[in-house]
């Protein structure tokens, strides 16, 4: 489940500092509150405590851990090692809703291979509105959905490029429960599924940093296949492609494009059709077999450490003429401030309120808002 919302980042091991381990926590260029030195040189974590305000799950809470691996510098190497960092997550919503898991991201052999490993278990519950062309609660399907989850992926530089190729594979047992159904429209194949599908993507990463991009670009396509002979309970796939650009403006105004398309392949069950996903829009709310989104976001920075940003986007779903599907569209926008949290990293963390269609949400954000 998507990580939504925050009011604040906790610092465990900050508070409180004796004197003499304050510098723990200082830069040595601008002497500015910095985890850099924590996480790198003293293998560090990062405990981040969350208030979930998602709106398809409503209010809650979560708690993240990141642990911080850096790779060994070379004496006399000037470039900079990316770490590997490992992650452990849980979070629980005002609706009942639950999730717990962990993973880890590696860059390996001089980031020639990069590894993106995760597993956990959820049960969320949520609404489903295809059955309604004005989103009538009256017409919406209410359900809860358990899946236990693995995700393996890897992807290989070509040469000295920013061209990467991998594959990906992901298992899913999923459970759907329906607490208010009025028509019973959810079939009984879609109750219990197994998902088994291996994927392939082909990603072009100019990015300037991993963590928090302020220049560059990252371009991907992939396609995820689940066919029955894998062990799925039915064929069906997506194909997924996005692009984010940021461009600086000077030295203090960050421009950020994004713009992402998917397409539904076969019959996937009704949860697992793609939707679109923008700040403050509620996840799972507009989807279709195909959809588009675009999304901007300008940042300006006040000072080497403070940022200001704003951002609006807009998505679209489109559906063939049999589906019973409507098309939506939807569109959000907000502002938010960024704090550069760990110099060293270019990791930045902030809080972004944002507006949808529907309502207001607010999000914590350690790393890009898009973070791929």
């Amino acid at each position: 489940m998507r990580r939504f919302a925050a009011l604040f980042i906790l610092l465990w091991n900050v508070v409180p500092l004796k004197a003499q381990d304050q510098k723990i926590f200082r830069d040595t260029l601008d002497g500015a509150f910095d985890v850099s030195h924590f996480l790198f040189d003293l293998h560090g974590f990062l405990p981040i405590i969350s208030p979930i305000t998602e709106p398809a799950v409503g209010y809650g809470g979560s708690l993240m851990n990141a642990v911080f691996i850096p790779k060994e510098q070379v004496e006399g190497e000037r470039k900079f090692k990316m770490p590997d960092v490992a992650l452990f997550e849980g979070g629980l919503t005002e609706n009942g809703s639950w999730y717990a898991g962990g993973g880890y991201m590696g860059f390996w052999n001089n980031d020639r291979l990069r590894y993106r490993g995760f597993a956990g278990f959820g049960s969320i519950n949520l609404t489903y509105y295809g059955f309604s062309d004005l989103l009538d609660r009256d017409f919406a399907i209410e359900y809860n959905l358990q899946s236990t989850f693995i995700h393996q992926e890897a992807n290989w530089r070509i040469g000295q490029t920013d061209l990467f190729v991998g594959g990906s594979y992901r298992y899913l047992e999923t459970t759907v429960s329906s607490q208010r159904d009025p028509d019973g429209l959810v079939p009984a194949v879609d109750r219990e599924i197994t998902t088994s599908r291996l994927g392939v993507q082909v990603q072009f990463d100019h990015r300037d940093d991993v963590f928090s991009p302020t220049g560059g670009y990252i371009s991907s396509v992939s396609i995820n296949y689940a066919p029955e002979r894998l062990g799925s309970s039915r064929n069906f796939g997506q194909v997924q492609w996005y692009l984010h650009y940021y461009q600086p403006i000077g030295s203090k105004w960050i421009m950020g494009f994004r713009t992402q398309a998917n397409w539904a392949l076969d019959h996937p069950p009704f949860y697992a059709l793609p939707f679109i996903e923008l700040r403050g829009v509620p996840s799972q709310r507009y989807q279709g077999s195909k959809i588009g989104v675009l999304e901007t976001e300008q940042q300006y920075r006040i000072t080497r450490r403070w940022a200001l940003l704003g951002f609006a986007g807009y998505g679209w779903t489109s559906n063939e003429e049999e589906s019973a599907l409507p098309n939506y569209t939807a569109w959000n926008a907000g502002g938010g401030f960024r704090y550069l949290l760990a110099r060293v990293f270019g990791l930045q963390a902030g809080i972004d309120v944002a507006r949808g269609p529907e309502q207001r949400a607010i999000y914590v954000v350690v790393g890009s808002s898009w973070g791929r």
